[in-house]
């Protein structure tokens, strides 16, 4: 499996390792973490809020990432790159504010508890975790016994599915630096919930980038239209003036040059 017809998630996951190697690299990784009494109760340094969220510090949690992401990718085709950007711009606004505001808040009552926010799109991920749950159904079911009992019942065994092992991924991913990359992983989810819920404004959930900005230029978006409207016509067009259910010549080389031009429409979309 590729990237195909995942441009997004492509530059994501290019992106994030990157930018983590090239931190770790300049030694510069103090810059993408958050401590709530130090950065922002005295130094005041709200840009931060940003920035966390562009790398991982240690390798261990950009290995987790980038395999949750590539996973995830089915998300964006069922989308369509534009849609998936836009949800992800959205979804980085929220969780970029929300989890250290929620520690300010933690910070007092927890003994210090609630005072590093770890840096790393573990938000992000989440959230795109809970459209993927919501939207892709598994494919099958198996059991995996707890006893060593040759005639496992129920209660001693656990049903997994084909998706278990990307939220083993996700969820060992937001224990790596605990407590604070588990209140991200949940705003994350909860963020992701509350989108998919209607519950954020219409106009950030209808908000859409630019085409060109996820490499859909006016030209390939007048040709998958074009392609879509020959097909539809292909298959709603009336079958008339047809004895004994038998296509004249002309209908029938319509219909191959038809299936042709789908052909080369998948071939477009995927170089």
């Amino acid at each position: 499996m590729t990237f195909t017809n995942a441009p997004v998630t492509r530059l994501l996951v290019l992106g994030l390792v990157s930018v983590s190697i090239g931190a770790s690299m300049l030694d510069v990784k103090h810059y993408f973490y958050i401590s709530i009494d130090t950065h922002l109760w005295k130094y005041r340094q709200l840009w931060r809020l940003f920035t966390y969220q562009l790398c991982y510090t240690n390798s261990t949690e950009v290995l987790f990432a980038a395999m949750s992401l590539y996973n995830l990718r089915v998300v964006e085709r069922m989308w369509g790159s534009k849609k998936y950007a836009s949800f992800l711009v959205v979804s980085s606004l929220f969780t970029a504010v929300i989890p250290p505001i929620i520690m300010v808040v933690l910070r007092p009552i927890s003994a210090g508890l609630f005072n590093y926010m770890p840096a790393g799109p573990t938000p992000i991920v989440f959230a795109i975790l809970a459209q993927y749950y919501i939207m892709v159904p598994h494919v099958y079911k198996y059991r995996v016994a707890t006893s060593q009992s040759a005639q496992a019942n129920d209660s001693s065994s656990i049903t997994l599915s084909d998706k278990s092992y990307l939220y083993a991924i996700a969820i060992h991913l937001s224990l790596l630096q605990w407590p604070g990359s588990v209140l991200g992983a949940f705003v994350g989810w909860a963020v992701g919930n509350v989108w998919r819920g209607g519950l954020i404004p219409a106009s950030l959930v209808s908000w859409r980038l630019p085409g060109w900005m996820v490499g859909l230029s006016s030209h390939r978006r007048s040709a998958e239209f074009e392609g879509l409207r020959r097909r539809l016509e292909g298959e709603n067009s009336p079958a008339t003036g047809v004895s004994s259910g038998v296509q004249s010549e002309g209908q029938q080389a319509e219909r191959r040059r038809t299936m042709g031009q789908q052909i080369m429409d998948q071939f477009r979309e995927a170089l």
